[in-house]
């Protein structure tokens, strides 16, 4: 089963970051700045958020994203810029060079599309015991249903390039296509993929 995500699914849904994540710069700066960033997520108007249900009803997968994502983190920052600083002290703290990068996600645009008319997908996890039960074609299907409904065009999302063979399947599997690929400035290699929602439908 798949429902929108609310606040009262954020705690579980950080939990599934840090496991499907562990390694990944968000997921350095730690659980208050995650939850803080998901929490902002659930009440941005153009967040988009569904969360996966196992059998017994325990949330096992997520996914959020947004419509117009371009400058999506700046919104939330120039909304919540005190929830932000407050939960990247700790990771501050043990790494001061983290600064910059941090900087960098949270206030340059990026090269994402600016309009309505797209939405960014910038998460999706299922929990390892339960990653044979489709629990992410359904979040990917619910995610582009609803950017859909609400007038978007196209999906775009990113993906490490290199030693991810598994997601870039899923992504191919379900109709996406690599649009571009490119180099972060810490040297990861990145593919872009793109999905037309009317040719998907």
């Amino acid at each position: 089963m798949v429902r929108e995500m609310d606040i009262y699914d954020v705690d579980h849904v950080v939990a599934i970051h840090l496991r499907s994540f562990s390694g990944f710069f968000l997921s350095f700066l730690g659980y208050q700045f995650l939850k803080a960033y998901y929490s902002a997520v659930c009440y941005a108007a153009d967040g988009l958020r569904f969360v996966f249900l196992d059998e017994s009803g325990k949330i096992a997968g997520f996914v959020v994203g947004a419509s117009n994502p371009r400058g999506f983190y700046s919104r939330l920052l120039k909304r919540d810029w005190y929830k932000f600083a407050a939960a990247s002290v700790e990771a501050i703290f043990r790494n001061p060079l983290i600064i910059p990068r941090l900087l960098r996600a949270l206030l340059f645009p990026g090269s994402n599309p600016v309009g309505l008319h797209v939405a960014g997908l910038f998460s999706i996890a299922v929990s390892p015991s339960d990653q044979t039960k489709g629990g992410g074609t359904m979040l990917l299907s619910a995610f582009i249903a609803e950017a859909g409904r609400r007038g978007c065009k196209q999906i775009v999302l990113t993906t490490d390039k290199d030693n991810n063979d598994a997601v870039n399947k899923f992504y191919v599997k379900n109709g996406l296509e690599v649009s571009r690929q490119y180099s972060t400035p810490e040297g990861r290699q990145m593919n872009e993929y793109c999905l037309d929602i009317a040719l998907h439908a």
